[in-house]
């Protein structure tokens, strides 16, 4: 499991992330998505813990903290939502067959 990062800096790094949870435990990997059109920061990110105690402690310590002029959001990152389904509801229109 990840955490989820939110509310950072678009000047953030991955390097000076990796430096902020490293503080807490072993970092696996840091991730921070980019935008598709500008190629910038989208403001948040993920980071992989080595243990679930390391990821907890780290969440504790830096959920609402201040970094880089910012108040970071911190908790477990949710499961990536499958996005192939259209909402679900293929083929009918509010509950109704269309045909």
């Amino acid at each position: 499991m990840s955490v989820y990062v939110g509310n950072l800096s678009y000047e953030v790094t991955e390097d000076s992330l990796n430096a902020v949870f490293a503080e807490y435990g072993s970092v696996k990997r840091v991730q921070l998505p980019t935008d598709r059109e500008t190629g910038r920061l989208r403001g948040f990110g993920f980071v992989e813990m080595g243990t679930d105690e390391e990821e907890t402690s780290a969440i504790e310590a830096l959920d609402g903290a201040e970094w880089m002029g910012r108040d970071m959001k911190v908790n477990k990152a949710k499961p990536k939502e499958d996005r192939s389904s259209f909402g679900g509801n293929r083929g009918s229109y509010g509950g109704r067959s269309r045909y």
